[in-house]
């Protein structure tokens, strides 16, 4: 820093050290240059770093993929996922035909079906019910519960689980007289069981719902 009374002190610097100034001029012409925050450099680095497990996470999924469709490891991610959607395509199709072979899997839509039997064991009437909807943790034990409280006795029990959907069917047993009045409380228990299987976390509905009674 020049003295005051020196040739390259202007009079301005001399005004402005006059006056109380002196300092805080001094203190200004210091700052030659402004270094980068600390802050702002950390976060472009983490920024950067999480970029890049983001990259290798995606390739590491690509990689799988590749290795599931049996592809070439040189193929390029469009036609990479081309493929993916081509079977897909193909196991939603084969998974129909299976469920129209055999009735007892479950499909995508919620159905209630309840059939009466014409026919009757030690003078009781034989129902059938059938439930397809969501798999759930508390699904049976609702279900249960749900036996428990109607004027019937189950007498036996299917299950059949696919792709996260469940079809439940329970042959029950009832009195003769009231196989009408067991049937209709019957399907209203399995209707109020199925909305509650059809609504998903945030209250939508996921599926279509179909009843039968016969």
């Amino acid at each position: 820093m020049q003295p005051e009374n020196s040739p390259g002190f202007s009079s301005l610097e001399q005004l402005l050290a006059g006056n109380g100034f002196g300092f805080a001029f001094r203190a200004m012409d210091t700052m030659d240059t402004v270094q980068p925050e600390a802050p702002s450099f950390a976060a472009s680095q983490n920024h950067k770093e999480a970029e890049r497990k983001r990259r290798e996470r995606i390739n590491g999924h690509l990689d799988t993929l590749r290795a599931l469709l049996l592809c070439n490891s040189k193929i390029d991610k469009a036609s990479l996922l081309a493929k993916v959607v081509q079977r897909v395509r193909e196991l939603k199709q084969e998974t129909t035909e299976i469920m129209q072979l055999d009735p007892t899997f479950p499909t995508e839509t919620d159905e209630i079906a309840v059939l009466q039997n014409h026919d009757s064991v030690d003078g009781k009437s034989l129902i059938k019910a059938s439930l397809c909807c969501e798999d759930r943790a508390d699904l049976l034990p609702d279900l249960i519960e749900i036996l428990k409280q109607l004027p019937l006795s189950p007498l036996r029990t299917e299950i059949v689980t696919l792709g996260g959907r469940i079809r439940n069917v329970v042959f029950l047993a009832g009195d003769k007289d009231r196989k009408d009045e067991s049937a209709l409380l019957l399907r209203d228990a399995l209707n109020s069981l199925i909305l509650r299987s059809s609504y998903n976390i945030g209250g939508e509905r996921s599926k279509r719902r179909r009843m039968f009674d016969q």
